[in-house]
């Protein structure tokens, strides 16, 4: 289970719809608790590293933003929870691309971006043995 806060959902919704047609991306910070479950504390937003021609359905995070939100997450005592990114004109459903490079125990959330608007949100943990996503329960907290 994750949980966010409705102006988490918020401004990563803003996020999709700003960057469509392209692909946004950004990191969840937060703290792990009992049984794997988190909480979000805070959104990195990430500019998508992808060439112009590849945004509109991949994104990137480079290792250097990685280790800026891993750097940021530390000096506040906060963990990398996961990752978020949106699929412009997609279901919020992971791809074959997503499930090759995505990690264990990292929720990985997407939002479908339709026309501009974003709909459907979900979030994704891969199973330990990498070999599929399962559906994660998303909370909306105050």
């Amino acid at each position: 289970m994750i949980r966010l806060k409705q102006e988490h959902i918020d401004e990563i919704s803003r996020h999709a719809e700003t960057d469509y047609p392209y692909e946004c991306c950004g990191i969840l910070l937060g703290k792990f608790e009992a049984d794997n479950n988190k909480t979000v504390e805070h959104i990195l937003l990430i500019a998508n590293g992808r060439e112009e021609k590849d945004k509109h359905n991949r994104f990137l995070i480079t290792p250097d933003e990685i280790m800026h939100g891993e750097i940021f997450a530390r000096k506040n005592k906060m963990d990398v929870l996961g990752f978020y990114h949106s699929h412009p004109d997609h279901p919020a459903l992971p791809s074959d691309y997503d499930l090759e490079r995505a990690w264990p125990i990292y929720s990985y959330i997407i939002v479908s971006v339709a026309k501009s608007k974003a709909e459907d949100f979900t979030s994704w943990e891969l199973e330990t043995n990498r070999a599929k996503f399962n559906s994660e329960l998303i909370i909306k907290g105050e």
